[in-house]
């Protein structure tokens, strides 16, 4: 089989998840187009009626007799698998080279948010796990099915690896601190990984959209609030606000509102808190803030038209980027997610200006960067304050 698959060449796609809206446009662009597609579905979505609802019905479509559906149904193959067991990676991918001779790109899209203030992940057992999960989901699943692709890329000398993450994989946010954890964690393994496989002609792209593209096409976990990381008493920036806002548009994901437990009256037991010789024992802070409700887990309904709106740019960037001769090794989609990110960027640059003295008074010997910044410095302080330092 001749494996220098141009860009333009029919190219083998292997989706780690595919049941999101955004990889089911995805999918059906690539057939369009001729590709061929290996679609791996979690048992645990494909088993949830309304998220592989809309995979099913691309599957009816592609068995019709539909001409612009011509040939569909001999280019895709839906394989049950679960990331987070290496076993059933390493199976999907001999499957898919069994069936379809090759994989040109494995596009990593696996996708699920933790919606937590870092305490309140930290509440009970049970947010504490949810930490746990969300790096199986995001980071071990993905690594699993990487190391499951190496051999046969290696084996082609060929072979693009796409990691479809979010510009969390550059900025912060409030209330998503695990999802950014694990975000950052993929991205950084990714980074080491590109170095070490680019002698076989093995790419590697980071794709980051922004978050609510992915948020919002995909299952989200909200951790019980607690009272005072409420946007009404605190200032922070509110995702869960806004994701609240978008779920409870529709009466069939809307999320209960949070309970805040009262602090329970003075009484004569409370002031038993010191023992009898006279020390204070250690207690709870405060025990009426403990979570009272459960976790929620929601998919996002969006109307089709408004999914098309916000997966649209991203869908396009894949299918450019994918297979590409000369990929980014990061691309980013959309300019509010580019703003965002220059302006990280920039935030970086000036720390790093404002403190590179500090930096480098740590190096034994002269060197020109430090000549560089010492002169850069009085250049600025010259400029800036008219030779105000003369008299020292």
């Amino acid at each position: 089989m001749d494996h220098t698959a141009t860009h333009n060449s029919p190219r083998t796609w292997f989706l780690t998840s595919s049941l999101s809206p955004l990889c089911i446009r995805l999918i059906r662009l690539l057939l369009a187009h001729g590709d061929y597609v290996v679609a791996c579905l979690p048992p645990q979505e494909i088993e949830h009626d309304d998220r592989s609802a809309e995979f099913r019905e691309l599957i009816n479509e592609c068995k019709s007799s539909r001409k612009d559906r011509e040939g569909w149904k001999d280019r895709i193959r839906g394989i049950r698998c679960d990331g987070r067991v290496m076993g059933q990676c390493g199976a999907a991918v001999a499957e898919a080279v069994h069936i379809f001779g090759r994989i040109d790109i494995l596009l990593c899209c696996k996708f699920e948010a933790v919606v937590g203030t870092v305490e309140e992940l930290s509440a009970t057992p049970a947010t504490r796990n949810l930490v746990r999960d969300q790096f199986e989901t995001l980071f071990f699943s993905q690594v699993n099915f990487i190391k499951a692709a190496l051999p046969q890329f290696r084996a082609q000398h060929t072979g693009h690896i796409m990691i479809l993450t979010s510009i969390g994989g550059h900025i912060g946010t409030p209330g998503m601190s695990i999802y950014t954890a694990a975000t950052w964690a993929l991205e950084g393994f990714c980074d080491s990984l590109a170095y070490e496989i680019a002698p076989f002609n093995i790419k590697v792209t980071i794709v980051q959209p922004n978050k609510e593209i992915q948020s919002l096409t995909n299952k989200i976990i909200f951790a019980p609030q607690l009272p005072f990381y409420d946007s009404e008493i605190n200032p922070a920036p509110s995702i869960r606000d806004m994701l609240t806002n978008v779920l409870n548009t529709n009466p069939d994901t809307a999320l209960d509102p949070p309970r805040f437990p009262q602090p329970p009256p003075p009484s004569s037991s409370s002031a038993s808190a010191a023992s009898d010789d006279g020390h204070h024992h250690h207690q709870h802070p405060n025990p009426s803030v403990a979570p009272p409700e459960d976790i929620q887990y929601r998919y996002p309904r969006l109307p089709a038209a408004a999914l098309d709106r916000l997966v649209t740019e991203t869908v396009h960037a894949l299918t450019a980027i994918g297979g590409h001769e000369n990929p980014p090794a990061r691309h980013i989609v959309g300019f509010e997610g580019s703003i965002a990110v220059k302006e990280k960027l920039r935030t970086i640059t000036e720390e790093l200006e404002d403190f590179v003295e500090a930096s480098l008074a740590v190096d034994i010997f002269e060197s020109e960067l430090k000549v560089e910044a010492r002169e850069g410095r009085a250049a600025m302080e010259a400029a800036l304050g008219g030779g105000s330092g003369s008299g020292m």
